[in-house]
């Protein structure tokens, strides 16, 4: 009960869970799009609480899980390159790509470093002139207008051996793709609140429009997720689906205009291939012209074997919302996070960490 006793307001959040469960008048299913709210629903026990009428799926809400392995092939390549430092943010250092991680390359004698923002790697660039620094560069719109502006500071100072592996990802795209596929019926969307803060409600509005979702933009204290449930409950049965933000302290409709800007003038919208989905177009970042001397893939061309996938993993599953790490053989056994099999068990943000951490095993 340690975490349950952690609500800012506990009796709002029973009352509001009571109110959710008496206007429900058959079992929904939501869909988060965030590991943050993943862990937050996992840490509080909202799955419980809303159970059996509120039945939350996670989908591809965690960017490190949703890097192919494809793509961690390359910047493994890049670490191995002799005169390249590859600066990342800790959550990538134990994902398993095909054959080998970034750990592993580290321990072999790669330059490898964990980094807390861009800004540290551009530094890292002004203080070793002789290397070749690369950033890779992983995230969703939340990140994405940080590594951008680096690369505008980058530029500005003349730094001319900072260079960033563009994985980024933009989350409308993915979500209309698992509308499209079907494979999941949906009611209503949970969409995550700091992709939210940089890019408002209008994006989203499709959903709604185009396929009768309900949608609502939650924030990350179990109060803002279940008011976040409470609005789409509200959509889902006055048959009104609408885009609703919940999270009004951190988003504004028309979102963070200058992270926008910012984010536009070094980035174009291109292909990218997520893991478990396959290729979606438009739903990823690539560098424009103006910057393609930072393009680190263009720069260094990185080769790699054909990639290939961990034997009994189901990550792919998992971030679609087919299936969930209880379904996975792997999972808790020869799967954890002190020995991860697959990037969902790797993250902070991954389900089958958040699962492992602080679910119990209940079957469902």
């Amino acid at each position: 009960m340690k975490y349950l006793d952690e609500y800012r307001n506990p009796m709002t959040a029973k009352l509001l869970a009571e109110k959710i469960l008496r206007r429900c008048g058959r079992t929904i299913r939501l869909m988060e799009f965030c590991g943050g709210h993943t862990v937050a629903i996992m840490k509080h026990g909202l799955r419980q609480l809303l159970s059996p009428r509120v039945e939350l799926l996670s989908g591809p809400g965690c960017p490190v899980c949703v890097t192919a392995n494809r793509d961690l092939d390359k910047a493994i390549a890049l670490a191995r390159h002799p005169d390249v430092i590859l600066t990342t943010f800790g959550d990538m250092l134990r994902v398993p790509g095909s054959r080998t991680s970034l750990q592993k390359v580290r321990a072999e004698g790669g330059d490898v470093r964990i980094v807390y923002s861009a800004t540290d790697a551009v530094e890292i660039a002004r203080n070793h002139p002789e290397k070749s620094v690369v950033f890779l560069g992983i995230g969703f719109e939340t990140t994405a207008p940080t590594i951008a502006s680096s690369m505008r500071e980058a530029q500005e100072n003349n730094i001319a051996n900072y260079y960033v592996h563009s994985l980024h990802k933009l989350c409308p795209p993915v979500m209309k793709a698992l509308l499209d596929s079907g494979e999941t019926k949906l009611d209503g969307i949970l969409c995550p609140g700091h992709v939210s803060a940089v890019i408002g409600s209008h994006p989203y509005e499709f959903i709604p429009r185009d396929y009768g979702v309900a949608c609502a933009i939650a924030g990350f204290e179990p109060l803002d997720i279940l008011l976040a449930v409470e609005m789409l409950v509200e959509q889902i049965e006055s048959q009104r689906p609408a885009v609703e933000i919940a999270y009004r302290r951190g988003v504004k409709a028309e979102g963070n205009r200058t992270a926008q800007e910012v984010l536009e003038s070094v980035f174009e919208t291109d292909a990218a291939k997520w893991r478990g989905i396959g290729v979606i177009p438009a739903s990823g970042l690539t560098i424009r012209e103006k910057y393609q001397n930072m393009d680190a893939e263009r720069m260094f061309s990185p080769a790699i074997d054909p990639p290939v996938e961990q034997k009994g993993c189901i990550c792919g599953d998992i971030l679609r919302g087919v299936r969930t790490p209880y379904d996975c053989s792997l999972y808790g056994t020869h799967c954890t996070p002190e020995q991860p099999i697959g990037p969902c068990m790797v993250s902070s943000e991954g389900a089958c960490a958040a699962y492992y951490l602080y679910g119990a095993y209940d079957g469902r």
